[in-house]
């Protein structure tokens, strides 16, 4: 008995070294973040048209989005901002940055926004984010945020959380006016 618990002590010893030494390489070759790319493919997910956007059957995505161009239910309704869209969007990718586990992977050109590769701090689950800044007239503008898990079948309301943390930042939270409207015309 004394041999069959010590082989599995050991097995266990040896697994959750494996897992360190993965988690410690982060997204290198062997790290858990390479691992996720390996085992699901491509981390990034593609971009979306917000829209025609559906939401995922499962609960592993968050939404920003204004209500006229959504038309599927959003998590967060988007604000107007008193900045011009192109002011907006430079203050947005830099607190999207600024957090150090986000990769953009897309520049804004057209009628495309940016998007980015976000992964979790320590298991470096690699999330995609779409980020869509509209211009409002008179120097204002708003936004449309759609964040969406790779891995499993739901997030613990990670991407919701990150959503609005990115919100609550103050390079964008002291610019600020209320709701978001239908453009004019």
């Amino acid at each position: 008995m004394k041999a069959v618990v010590t082989k599995g002590l050991g097995a266990l010893a040896l697994v959750g070294a494996a897992l360190g030494a993965a988690v410690a390489l982060r997204d290198r070759p062997g790290g858990i973040g390479w691992f996720w790319g390996v085992a699901f493919g491509s981390v990034d997910q593609g971009p979306v048209a917000f829209s025609t956007l559906q939401r995922r059957k499962t609960p592993n995505d968050a939404l920003v989005c204004p209500p006229w161009l959504c038309r599927t239910a959003v998590d967060v309704p988007s604000s107007l901002y008193a900045l011009p869209a192109d002011e907006l969007r430079r203050r947005l990718v830099g607190v999207i940055l600024a957090g150090g586990d986000s990769e953009q992977v897309a520049t804004a050109a057209g009628d495309a926004g940016d998007r980015f590769v976000v992964r979790t701090r320590w298991m470096r689950f690699p999330d995609t984010v779409d980020v869509l800044v509209l211009p409002q007239g008179e120097g204002r503008s708003t936004l449309a945020l759609y964040s969406r898990s790779l891995v499993g079948l739901g997030d613990m309301g990670v991407n919701r959380r990150r959503l609005e943390g990115w919100l609550s930042a103050p390079a964008l939270k002291e610019a600020e006016r209320g709701p978001s409207r239908a453009p004019a015309g």
